[in-house]
């Protein structure tokens, strides 16, 4: 962008010597100097911090899918990277094993109704122990606190989706044993209901960045068009300055400037939606400082949206 602004300076300055206008000596051809040094200190060097930019990329939340019980798998009805709804079913577990459990608890607790009421009217006739009556009562309330749990392991022995989106890289077939463990999901599941756009900016030129400020995004995968997002907020922390749990002394660590993240909302949801995770991205924000440089970013990232047809990178 200097080249340009300064092809620019040079072409007025061939045409007023052409039109007479300046002398043409060296005297003139010279202030081509001091033209790139008032352009560098007055627009470029405060867009860095007025209007930062920025590599982003997409990002959507991934689930790991641990059943709730374990067991064989009977069927898959789930197609790798293909779109489903919240609740749709993912998977299903054998549901032998939990429904032969909750008919015999079924069958114990029509047992120990039958025995309350026998034990109720020995008590109505004198005939009977008070004591008798609430362990009987007792015991159905255990049955139906065990049954609960029962249903709830045979319901879960269809796995569902947590929310709209997709599974990838599926593996899991019939026949398959799956845990309830958390270190060995049965899938992976991309959560497409919440997507994200974030920006990685240079610490040095985050300090007027805030929420709610206005900035254009350009994509990998659609070059030529340029459109307008929201800053939602700036991320406060990186790992760098995160205190990890440690049974250790404080080790020492190099310490480099590693960039904040941002994270964007697209003012066309209808367009973040159809994203795919892990696109990348240019973006440039555009903050309430160094205004008269705005102009020159919305150049350059409409310069680099073109760029994108022919630059893989």
């Amino acid at each position: 962008m200097i080249v340009f602004l300064v092809l620019i300076y040079v072409g007025v300055l061939f045409l007023l010597i052409k039109t007479g206008k300046v002398p043409n000596n060296k005297t003139t051809w010279l202030t081509v100097i001091p033209y790139v040094v008032l352009v560098m200190v007055g627009l470029f060097i405060p867009m860095q911090w007025g209007a930062p930019a920025g590599k982003a990329t997409v990002m959507s939340y991934s689930v790991a899918i641990v059943p709730n019980v374990a067991g064989e798998v009977i069927e898959v009805p789930v197609k790798a990277n293909v779109p489903v709804s919240k609740k749709d079913i993912l998977f299903r577990i054998d549901p032998t094993p939990y429904q032969a459990a909750l008919d015999a608890l079924n069958a114990q607790l029509s047992l120990a109704k039958l025995r309350l009421g026998q034990a109720q009217q020995l008590v109505e006739h004198d005939a009977g122990s008070v004591f008798r009556v609430q362990s009987y009562q007792s015991q159905i309330d255990g049955l139906n606190a065990q049954i609960d749990a029962a249903e709830y392991n045979l319901n879960e022995t269809t796995v569902r989706a947590p929310a709209d989106g997709f599974v990838t890289n599926l593996t899991l077939r019939p026949g398959s044993r799956v845990a309830s463990i958390p270190l060995s999901p049965s899938m992976a599941f991309i959560d497409s209901s919440v997507t994200d756009i974030v920006v990685q900016i240079h610490q040095i030129h985050t300090r007027y960045i805030e929420p709610g400020q206005k900035a254009e995004v350009t994509f990998k995968t659609i070059p030529g068009k340029v459109f307008p997002a929201t800053v939602m907020y700036l991320v406060p922390v990186t790992s760098q300055g995160q205190a990890p749990v440690s049974g250790y002394a404080v080790k020492p660590m190099s310490t480099v400037a590693a960039p904040f993240l941002v994270r964007l909302k697209l003012d066309d949801q209808a367009l973040a939606a159809s994203l795919k995770p892990g696109a990348v991205a240019d973006v440039a924000i555009y903050t309430s400082h160094s205004k008269a440089a705005h102009l020159i970013r919305q150049v350059m990232i409409r310069m680099t949206a073109i760029i994108n047809y022919v630059n893989p990178t």
